[in-house]
């Protein structure tokens, strides 16, 4: 059992920037891959970024440019720093974590990103 615990996410305008942190705990195995989905209401959940323990990141093309992920594999926590938000960025933001050798996802409750003006 893996246990994610969000936070950071709150109210900003539109062009200001926020950071997420997600801290895993729990059944945690060495080759894993850590990242952050949103869901919009009334939209399918969409990937934002993912991030192995080892290995190159990958972004949805809507956030390209604007997020970086990041992780401290010490502390087993992962961050999405988010520059240039827009209105359309607003979502329930969710961190995953994906055991390599299960292909189990474990998922946290979300943090709710608003942008608005």
């Amino acid at each position: 059992q893996v246990q994610l615990v969000e936070s950071g996410g709150g109210l900003v305008q539109p062009g200001g920037s926020l950071r997420l942190s997600c801290a895993a705990s729990g059944s945690i195995f060495s080759l894993n891959v850590m990242g952050w989905y949103r869901q919009a209401p009334g939209k399918e959940r969409e990937l934002v970024a993912t991030m192995p323990n080892a290995g190159p990141t990958n972004y949805g093309d809507s956030v390209k440019g604007r997020f970086t992920i990041s992780r401290d594999n010490t502390k087993n926590t992962v961050y999405l720093q988010m520059n240039g938000l827009k209105p359309e960025d607003t979502a329930v933001y969710y961190c995953n974590l994906r055991n390599i050798g299960s292909g189990i996802n474990y998922w946290g409750k979300g943090t709710l990103v608003t942008v608005s003006s």
